[in-house]
């Protein structure tokens, strides 16, 4: 028996050597326990391209672009909701012809009988049937968004609200709104699984009160990392002073990395004049008037993190008085340039403590030494001209007045001359004060 095998193994040898010079042999097919050979006749291959893969992949290949294609632009046509299934609606062994093929389209045995091919009456609404599928794929549209529920940019994600953080336990964010910063796709390399995908989401979240917190979140899904993102930032709240309730406390500079911001204090009406990030945060935040200038790097991340830090830096009047040992008075225009005490120290100084080489000016204080660039202010083209002569010749009697009231308004309390008390009804008309009156309690 051992002779035997050994004998088959050199004719398969033999066989081998032969297909490789290709010479047309036959294939013997030995069995080792009768060592009988049998004829089977020329090797061939009958596989091709279309039966090598399956359904999926071919449809695959013919309806979706390669990453490289993608990088090249190619198949921008091509989206799910450009493609039609057309296999879609169609069972393997039923046609036109509505027949029974058992093993195919129907059991081989149903119980204890054996199925047995038939033909049943034809279907007259299959094709219609078919037609309509095909009509309802590619036609899917998403759903518009209202122009309030929009971001910075149309239906993408930044700029849009997503609601509060989950409630902790009995804890709940009332009040509370997160809106998306930035979403991006981010990729990892793997030893085992090569470039893992995710997505990383930054948010803000804030109650419009002064409590407001910023975080990152990251999944596999857009759902589960902005979950993450706003749960994360409803854990990291920061208390930030409000002056007014509408802006900032004092103007103030603030760096982060390569990026830096210049904020400034803006009076009621002025709105939100900066980079669209800040004006984000100041909205969840609750500040309503602010102008801010970023220099530097762009970089979302560092614009937040240093306009937060520039936030929580800054210090109140009354800090800024007992840090000086000085009175901190208001003077704008829009309060008619009167003279508006903010904060008054527990000890003044007197002028002969101040040094003569001490700063008194209060941007310079809250920017730390630091002049803001601005650039130069050329004249307007009309000043060329003559009718701006003429203009200024006419406005000449007028050119004091705004001065002369502003002083009065300082000295006096009243804009009013000499003549006022001698003639008291040519006095400029002032809105009497409303009288609180004191109701009597039953």
């Amino acid at each position: 028996m051992a002779v035997q095998l050994l004998n088959v193994t050199k004719t398969l040898q033999k066989l081998s050597l032969n297909v490789k010079n290709k010479l047309a042999t036959p294939i013997v097919n030995v069995d080792a326990e009768s060592t009988k050979t049998v004829l089977f006749g020329n090797a061939s291959r009958n596989t091709n391209f279309f039966n090598k893969l399956p359904a999926e992949a071919l449809w695959e290949g013919i309806t979706s672009v390669s990453n490289a294609g993608k990088k090249r632009g190619r198949g921008k046509a091509v989206s799910k909701k450009n493609i039609k299934d057309l296999n879609r609606g169609q069972l393997i062994g039923v046609g036109k012809a509505n027949i029974v093929w058992p093993g195919l389209s129907a059991p081989i045995i149903r119980g204890k009988e054996l199925v047995q091919q038939q033909e049943l009456p034809p279907d007259p609404d299959r094709e219609q049937k078919l037609i309509q599928l095909r009509n309802s794929m590619g036609t899917t549209r998403f759903g518009k968004l209202s122009p309030i529920e929009r971001g910075w940019t149309g239906t993408k994600m930044p700029g849009r609200s997503i609601g509060p953080p989950d409630a902790v336990g009995e804890d709940s964010f009332e009040g509370f709104d997160t809106k998306v910063l930035e979403l991006k796709t981010v990729f990892n390399m793997k030893g085992n699984f090569g470039r893992k995908r995710r997505l990383s989401v930054y948010v803000v979240t804030g109650n419009g009160k002064g409590l407001a917190g910023f975080a990152t979140g990251k999944g596999v899904e857009s759902k589960t990392a902005l979950r993450k993102a706003k749960n994360r930032a409803g854990q990291k709240l920061m208390h930030i002073n409000i002056f007014r309730n509408h802006t900032v406390y004092h103007d103030f500079y603030t760096q982060f990395g390569k990026t830096k911001i210049f904020v400034s204090q803006r009076p009621p009406g002025h709105g939100l004049k900066c980079h669209r990030a800040i004006k984000t945060i100041c909205e969840v935040i609750g500040i309503k008037d602010l102008y801010a200038k970023v220099e530097g790097s762009t970089n979302l991340q560092h614009v937040v993190k240093a306009f937060f830090l520039g936030l929580i830096q800054q210090k109140t009047h009354d800090k800024i008085a007992e840090e000086k040992k000085l009175h901190l008075v208001e003077i704008c225009k829009e309060n008619g340039f009167y003279p508006n005490v903010l904060a008054s120290p527990t000890e003044v100084r007197k002028p002969e403590e101040i040094k003569n080489d001490e700063s008194m000016d209060f941007k310079q204080f809250t920017l730390h030494g630091r002049v803001v660039l601005n650039k130069k202010k050329y004249p307007p083209f009309y000043t060329k001209l003559k009718s701006w002569e003429s203009y200024l010749k006419k406005q000449e009697r007028l050119r004091n007045h705004a001065k002369v009231k502003k002083h009065l308004i300082f000295e006096f309390g009243e804009i009013k001359s000499f003549l006022s008390e001698k003639y008291p009804e040519c006095r400029p008309y002032k809105k009497p004060p409303k009288e609180v009156e004191e109701t009597a309690e039953d």
